[in-house]
């Protein structure tokens, strides 16, 4: 079973819907993290992106080229700065790599202010303020915004971007999940109570600040889950899902990459794998980032792309339905994502720069 063709109205084109060939010039606030590493290196290949600005307050002054040699060849004189607003104030659209709940504050300065904030963090996502305490251990300082900072999946609720001031752009174990179970929530193919989430990621999706628990001589050849009952991202997949989740990460020793093996009990009985994968296949067609096939996902298959695989199956001996997804947790869970959203918000192409193949071997 392959991914069906991309729809019209996402084909990659050097020429944004509007006819308009200007460039959109886009700043980065936290951009000298994995995040934003990553944001400037799909910037790089996007065909109307100029970056104008990329702030790092722990690296002002380091040309980028230092802390990421990969990206020499293009940002050869770029420089982190300090952050300013009046730097940002103005561009087109500005993206925030910033630890969760650090957010809020630049939102301050910028939105409305720019044409459009992207938050890859957690501060925007929850609708509901009285989640923050309780999961991020912190009151929501602006939560008269929440509403207003529409889910950047866009596979889920492409229209709500359209033109938005403000995206609040997923975590990554919630888009892998996500992309999973909602087709079979939304169709009513499953009992939302009592779903089961585990998920291993890549030691990237950490950050790039060194931790005891992230060493080379600590991840390497060993699997550990975390977070047990009460990780961050658990009110997130239930919200965009609607389903009550028991969600369990584990770190693995690979530096990219999300597998997430979901499983919920289906609403009809009869319901077999062949049904299970059309679920799949009919939801996301024509959606240019997402693939559909028997096979079980590699995470390999998606490294460096913005795509998701996913397959399932459903065990006739136990009832249980089986979703796996997997991504690359730092393009389609986080930066690649990001740039999506932009596209959408934007009137840009939604392909523009970003790659659908992932690099193998």
């Amino acid at each position: 079973m392959e991914n069906a063709p991309l729809p019209s109205s996402a084909a990659t084109t050097n020429e944004s819907s509007s006819g308009d060939s200007s460039p959109v010039r886009i700043g980065i606030v936290g951009a000298s993290g994995f995040t934003g590493a990553e944001l400037l290196r799909l910037a790089a290949g996007h065909p109307h992106f100029e970056v104008a600005a990329v702030a790092g307050d722990t690296q002002a002054g380091t040309a980028v080229r230092d802390l990421y040699p990969s990206l020499a060849a293009h940002y050869g004189g770029l420089r982190y700065c300090a952050y300013e607003p009046d730097v940002f104030v103005g561009l087109d659209a500005v993206f925030l790599g910033l630890p969760h709940m650090a957010s809020a504050p630049v939102v301050a300065d910028l939105y409305k202010r720019v044409g459009c904030v992207l938050d890859l963090g957690s501060d925007f996502r929850l609708l509901d303020p009285a989640l923050y305490p309780q999961w991020y251990g912190v009151e929501h300082p602006m939560p008269e915004l929440l509403g207003q900072f529409p889910y950047g999946l866009p596979e889920l609720g492409r229209d709500a971007l359209r033109g938005a001031a403000g995206v609040a752009v997923p975590g990554c174990y919630p888009s892998a999940a996500a992309l999973a179970l909602a087709p079979f929530a939304r169709g009513g193919h499953i009992v939302t109570d009592g779903v089961v989430v585990d998920a291993a990621s890549g030691v990237s999706g950490a950050g790039r600040a060194p931790k005891p628990n992230t060493t080379f001589a600590t991840v390497d050849e060993d699997f550990v889950a975390y977070g047990l009952l009460n990780h961050r991202h658990t009110p997130e997949i239930e919200q965009v899902t609607g389903c009550s989740v028991l969600f369990t990460p584990h770190l693995a020793p690979m530096v990219r990459g999300i597998l997430a093996t979901c499983y919920a009990r289906p609403t009809a009985s009869g319901f077999t794998s062949a049904d299970a994968l059309s679920v799949l296949a009919d939801f996301y067609a024509g959606e240019p980032f997402i693939v559909v096939d028997e096979a079980s996902p590699h995470t390999k298959a998606t490294l460096g792309a913005n795509t998701c695989h996913l397959s399932a199956r459903v065990d006739p001996r136990t009832g249980w339905l089986v979703v796996l997804s997997a991504l690359d947790n730092l393009v389609k869970g986080a930066s690649g994502g990001a740039v999506q959203c932009a596209n959408v918000a934007l009137g840009l192409p939604e392909t523009c720069g970003l790659p659908i193949t992932g690099l193998m071997p």
